[in-house]
C-alpha cells in the first residue's frame, strides 16, 4: 500500500478532544478534512504524524500546545477604552469580535473582562496553551 509522505494530499476524519476530554471539533458529519502534508496547513503536531500513514490506519496523536497554538501571549490581552467600542457590539465575556491590526489585517479576538471603563481583549487563539488530542483516521491519499 502507499503511504503518506510529504507533499501528498491526504484526508482525514478527526475527532480533537482536550486533555479532560472535551471535545473541541470533529468531522463526524461532516467531510473529511483535506489538506497537504507539510505545507503548514495545519497544526504542526498533527502534521507531523501523517508521514508513513496508509488508508485505513487510526492512530490517536498527542499534541502538545507548543506544536499546536502555542503558550497563551500574555501581550495578546488588551485593555481598550469602553467608549471606543460602538454601542452596537456584543461585549458579553466570551463573545468573539474581529479587530482590525494597524496594517489592516483582521484579527479575531475574545471579550475576557469588562468593566465600567475597560474591555479586555484576547487575540490567542482559544486553544492557545491547551495540549490536544487527535483521534485520526486516514480516508485518502492523493
Amino acid at each position: 500500500m502507499t503511504e503518506v509522505k510529504s507533499g501528498d494530499t491526504v484526508a482525514i476524519h478527526y475527532t480533537g478532544t482536550l486533555r479532560d476530554g472535551q471535545t473541541f471539533d470533529s468531522s463526524e458529519g461532516r467531510d473529511p478534512l483535506a489538506f497537504e502534508v507539510g505545507s503548514g496547513q495545519i497544526i504542526p503536531g498533527l502534521d507531523a504524524a501523517m508521514p508513513g500513514m496508509e488508508v485505513g490506519d487510526k492512530k490517536r496523536v498527542e499534541v502538545e500546545c507548543q506544536e499546536a497554538y502555542g503558550p497563551v501571549n500574555p501581550e495578546a490581552r488588551q485593555a481598550v477604552p469602553r467608549e471606543g467600542i460602538p454601542d452596537e457590539i456584543p461585549l458579553e465575556i466570551g463573545s468573539r469580535l474581529q479587530m482590525q491590526s494597524p496594517d489592516g489585517q483582521a484579527v479575531p479576538v475574545t471579550v475576557v473582562e469588562v468593566d465600567e471603563a475597560t474591555v479586555t481583549l484576547d487575540a490567542n487563539h482559544p486553544l492557545a496553551g491547551q495540549d490536544l488530542i487527535f483521534d485520526i483516521e486516514l480516508v485518502s491519499i492523493d
